[in-house]
């Protein structure tokens, strides 16, 4: 995520009351710039439905969404992969 090569970008991103800042690339921009909304969206609904005191809590609470999100995602994956293999094998199958 963060650039070493040219067309770099210093930007500040802000998550849970802290400022970040950042060098990236000018391709990556917007995409890390709609990262950080979308974790201070997620933090401040958090905050609204659970009462949360402790941003710490927050965060905790999207890093499960996130993880279970990728593991979801994973496991999509991995699925379609055998289903694609399995067809892959019934066309070589019936080309032999």
């Amino acid at each position: 995520m963060i650039s070493t090569g040219l067309n770099e970008l210093s930007i500040n991103i802000h998550i849970a009351g802290r400022v970040y800042p950042l060098t990236v690339s000018s391709e990556e921009e917007a995409g890390v710039r709609a990262a950080g909304k979308l974790i201070q969206e997620k933090l401040q609904a958090y905050n609204e439905q659970f009462a949360l005191k402790d941003q710490q809590d927050a965060l905790a609470l999207f890093a499960l969404e996130m993880a279970t999100q990728y593991q979801h995602l994973l496991n999509q994956k991995e699925k379609e992969l055998a289903e694609l293999e399995s067809e892959l094998g019934g066309l070589i199958q019936s080309l032999s």
